[in-house]
């Protein structure tokens, strides 16, 4: 099989079960987006601080692709084997969070991304994550999604950003608080 198609040369694609849309379509940008975070939540689990949670970033990876599977198939579309997210999926990132939890000072600010350079890539994907969920909310008020599919990025985000705090703590980087001007 080849990469090259030349099918989408004049701006379409097509989705899961063959409808075809416009590359600048929201279903587009959603998965799109996903499949940034894909890339990024990979550079996350190259960083060898993480070590120890490479499985479990896999895993995150391999949602990942279920869920953009699930954003990549037309809505009128039967589509069958496509990847499902369930709720044990949104339990893994919650007992993971849970357990770093436990190891870092209460967070009573906001925190300032950065402190070591693996951290900083944590808080990227974070940001990405939370431009995905926007987007698949969009898409939502538009056309059918999953509702798992919302609440997976929105927890997904959650956990980056207690992984990031977790990475800074391992490292021993600073965890800058923010406080808006004036306030000491």
């Amino acid at each position: 099989m080849k990469i090259y198609t030349k099918s989408g040369d004049k701006g379409t694609t097509a989705l899961l079960g063959g409808t075809r849309v416009s590359k600048a379509h929201l279903r587009l940008e959603a998965y799109g987006t996903v499949d940034e975070l894909n890339s990024y939540i990979g550079f996350v689990r190259d960083q060898e601080v993480n070590n120890s949670r490479r499985d479990l970033l896999k895993q995150i990876q391999d949602r990942l692709f279920a869920l953009g599977a699930n954003l990549a198939t037309a809505p009128d579309k039967n589509v069958k084997n496509i990847p499902d997210l369930k709720e044990e999926d949104l339990e893994l990132l919650e007992k993971a969070m849970d357990e770093m939890d436990k190891e870092l000072p209460p967070l009573r600010y906001f925190i300032l991304p950065g402190g070591h350079q693996a951290v900083s890539f944590c808080h990227i994907a974070r940001t990405v994550c939370r431009r995905a969920e926007r987007n698949t909310v969009v898409l939502h008020e538009q056309e059918p999604i999953a509702d798992i599919c919302i609440r997976y990025l929105n927890r997904l985000s959650d956990y980056l950003f207690v992984l990031a705090r977790k990475m800074g703590h391992e490292l021993g980087a600073e965890e800058v608080s923010w406080r808006p001007r004036g306030e000491k």
